[in-house]
């Protein structure tokens, strides 16, 4: 806080500053500055906090306005949605009870305990109350209440009077803000009044259960989107329903690509073709890394000594699937005391196992050890998701070793390798460099090292990244990749993360050119992330329509009739003795029928044998997407294309003529 005397100084955008009272209202400077603005402005900022035009002002510092073009603007105005979504809820449903109601990435959801869940038809009944309150245009009223007053304002919603046991500094403010009827315990910040909702949309009603714990009751929470313009919200709209069509699970079901089944919760069953497409991209991503890494296969089962050397048994256990040991149970243990074991939910301890094990010499380094183990992590049954969200899994899970010194050169390669792998499969990336965590191991002097280490080496690759305060793992920083997909929807990704507690904890070494033993620096590194999840994000980014290289089916051949029925065969032969995966379709289906069925299997090419084909030895191709154009090829010609897609990854078939 800067300030003269008593009084605060505001910095502008151009440098001058302005002297306000302690109290003083957003608003009252922004006029201060010009009419025009005042109209245009949704919020501020005070050196980087968001705060709305209500809200007194307690600190000096930069000084922004807020309006729709900026992209916190959106943050504000979602969060102002959820609470005109409250107001209509209890309009129309008085005795629900209001939990919170926060912006989210997409959106605004709001939290309701309700007897009977939300249907369709009271979406439909709340949106249309939402324009009403819209209409209305209430002020947003903010007030600042004591612990008592805010009692007395709640005492008929017990999830507000919990959250009010939350405030336990006395020197914390307490607001409400009310909007006609209507009045919710919330820090802000709010729009000016409910008018500034515009463009809007109520998506779905689900099951949440209160606070995120299991064990409390479950609530209503009902998702919406909001945008300042009307295309934009159009846009957004579209792209959910493009993401429906494209969902992973129903794509999986088409195209008999996987299965679950209860017995077996969050573990995939990979089907023959299914395999098929998860062994090709395992083989990509090993002969990626073929000469710069190294590959070792580690056991899945460890003891609770080593995850307690780790750091994970102190600040992972929950997500760990334990075992028990029958022989200290049956002398008497208590259950805690015979957890003995884990499945390892992640590798890196196995490396550090096996990097410790020998004597190494800085000429060695980098050593970079990749493992494909099967990690287990024991999720919430309702967190689990398709692919996405799994309980067993395998990750491209590699671990570098080497000296301080090659940070930099280290993560200039690293960084290089893992956007490439996502270039082969046109998805685009943006890093993110994430910082200490209140829950973490290690002191912060070594903290200090290592994200100064790692923002180094990230400045010096000369690429743009977003800064994530408090986001890193517990045991060090990191970058991440957040991959967009064909209909711009962000994937968090790949990871690289810098970590100087590791090598301390498992007391790691190797010999330096002085001949004394030196700490090793540890990067942990992932590109794919998990294999189910990024066989998932395949899924929907290429709506199922896999390039040829990836396709479980990279051809179906079709004959006509019975009588070229061995020409096809010998056709299918032939593309799969050159490693092309082909299927000759022969069953007694009219052509129409099994061209259909290849294109809702979306085979990248179907090759159509008909008797002039068969006597010139060639095949009609129909290429995926191309509608009904077919172009006669040979045979040879054929293979040859499929193999040049194959060899270069192309992402596409080519279309007839571009052969």
């Amino acid at each position: 806080m800067s300030a003269v005397g008593e009084m605060l100084v505001l910095t502008l955008p151009d440098g001058k500053t302005r002297e306000v009272a302690p109290g003083t209202l957003g608003r009252e400077v922004v006029a201060s500055i010009g009419p025009g603005l005042l109209k245009a402005a949704i919020a501020i900022a005070i050196d980087g906090e968001v705060q709305d035009l209500m809200t007194p002002i307690r600190k000096g510092g930069a000084f922004v306005v807020i309006t729709e073009k900026d992209p916190r603007a959106l943050d504000v105005l979602r969060h102002s949605g959820a609470h005109i979504l409250a107001t209509a809820v209890r309009r129309l449903r008085p005795e629900a009870k209001i939990g919170f109601g926060p912006a989210i990435d997409d959106g605004f959801y709001y939290d309701f305990e309700v007897a009977k869940p939300f249907t369709p038809d009271d979406l439909a009944a709340f949106e249309a109350e939402m324009h009403k309150v819209i209409a209305e245009k209430y002020a947003f009223v903010r007030a600042e209440v004591t612990q008592d007053e805010a009692r007395k304002v709640f005492a008929d919603d017990p999830l507000k009077l919990e959250r009010l046991d939350d405030f336990t500094d006395p020197s914390e403010v307490i607001s409400t803000y009310t909007d006609g009827p209507f009045t919710d315990l919330c820090r802000g910040p709010h729009v000016p009044d409910t008018s500034y909702l515009k463009h809007f949309k109520l998506l779905s009603a689900a099951g949440a259960y209160w606070r995120g714990d299991e064990k409390r009751q479950m609530l209503q929470r009902i998702y919406a989107t909001a945008f300042f313009k009307k295309d934009e919200l159009e846009k957004h709209l579209h792209n959910l329903e493009e993401a429906k069509k494209r969902d992973h699970r129903v794509l999986g079901r088409q195209l008999d690509l996987f299965q679950f089944f209860p017995q077996a919760p969050g573990a995939a069953f990979w089907t023959p073709k299914g395999t098929t497409l998860y062994n090709t991209l395992e083989a990509f991503v090993r002969e990626r890394q073929r000469e710069d890494f190294l590959e070792v296969k580690t056991p899945l089962l460890y003891t609770k000594k080593l995850w307690e050397q780790s750091g994970h048994w102190g600040k992972y256990r929950e997500n760990m699937f334990l075992v028990h040991d029958k022989e200290a149970a049956e002398a008497g243990a208590t259950p805690d005391e015979a957890l003995s074991m884990s499945l390892k939910p992640m590798n890196c301890p196995s490396h550090h196992l096996y990097f410790g094990a020998s004597k190494h010499s800085y000429r060695e380094l980098p050593k970079r050890y990749v493992t494909f183990d099967v990690l287990h992590r024991n999720e919430l049954s309702g967190a689990l998701s398709g692919l996405t969200r799994v309980r067993q899994f395998s990750q491209d899970d590699c671990h570098v070793y080497l000296r301080e010194d090659q940070i930099a050169s280290e993560v200039q390669f690293l960084l290089d390798f893992i956007l490439g792998h996502y270039e082969t499969f046109g998805l685009t990336a943006t890093l993110k460099f994430a910082t200490r965590p209140e829950q973490r191991i290690g002191s912060d002097d070594l903290w200090d090292r290592a994200e100064a280490g790692l923002k180094a080496a990230l400045e010096n690759s000369g690429r743009p990244y977003e800064l994530k305060e408090g986001d890193g793992a517990f045991y060090g920083p990191k970058i991440d990749f957040d991959v967009t997909d064909s209909i711009g929807r962000a994937w968090q990704l790949g990871t690289i993360q810098l970590d100087y507690n590791a090598p301390e904890r498992f007391d790691l070494s190797y010999t330096g050119e002085d001949n004394a033993a030196h700490r090793p620096v540890v990067i942990h590194r992932a590109v794919c992330g998990s294999f189910e999840r990024f066989i998932a994000i395949l899924i929907e980014h290429f709506a199922g329509a896999f390039p040829v290289w990836l396709a479980p089916e990279q051809v179906r051949v079709l004959p006509i009739s019975d009588e070229v029925a061995g020409y096809a065969e010998e056709v299918t032969a032939k593309l799969k003795a050159a490693g092309i995966r082909a299927v000759c379709d022969t069953r007694s289906d009219t052509l129409n029928y099994r061209i259909r069925d290849g294109e809702l299997m979306k085979v990248p090419y179907m090759a159509v044998c008909g008797k002039r084909e068969a006597e010139a030895g060639q095949v009609a191709i129909r290429v995926r997407g191309a509608g009904k154009k077919q172009e006669i090829v040979s045979v040879a010609d054929f293979q040859a294309r499929l193999l040049d897609e194959i060899r270069t990854r192309a992402l596409t078939p080519s279309s007839a003529g571009e052969a």
